[in-house]
C-alpha cells in the first residue's frame, strides 16, 4: 500500500510593528546613537511618518532608519554600524531577509 504525504506549506506573517521594534532596539543599542528622529508610536506606524519605515517586497524587507548621533562621534561610522546591527537583528530574530537598510542622520545631540 502506497502512502503519499503531501508537503504542507505553512506561512508565518510577522507584523510590521515587530520589525519596527527589532530595528528600533538594534539601532539604539549601537554606540554613538543618541536616539531616533521623532517618536515610534501607533500613529507614526499607521501614517508611516515615524523614524523607522518598513516596505515589504515579497518576502524581503527594505528598511529606512533616521537617527541622531552623539557629539564627537563620526556620523558615517555610526550609520554603518546601525546598518549592520539592524540588518543582522532583523534577519536573526524574524527570519526576514533585509534587502537594504538605509540610515539617515537627522541631527547631532550635544551633551
Amino acid at each position: 500500500m502506497d502512502v503519499s504525504r503531501e508537503a504542507v506549506k505553512s506561512r508565518l506573517k510577522i507584523s510590521d510593528d515587530v520589525i519596527i521594534t527589532v530595528a528600533r532596539l538594534a539601532a539604539l543599542d549601537v554606540k554613538g546613537v543618541a536616539g531616533l528622529c521623532g517618536d515610534v508610536n501607533k500613529v507614526s506606524k499607521i501614517r508611516k511618518n515615524g523614524p523607522i519605515k518598513i516596505k515589504m517586497i515579497g518576502d524581503v524587507a527594505a528598511i529606512d532608519v533616521a537617527i541622531k548621533v552623539k557629539s564627537g562621534e563620526k556620523a558615517g561610522t555610526v550609520a554603518k554600524q546601525v546598518q549592520l546591527a539592524v540588518k543582522e537583528n532583523i534577519q536573526n530574530m524574524t527570519g526576514i531577509t533585509a534587502a537594504r537598510v538605509n540610515v539617515s542622520v537627522c541631527g547631532v545631540v550635544f551633551d
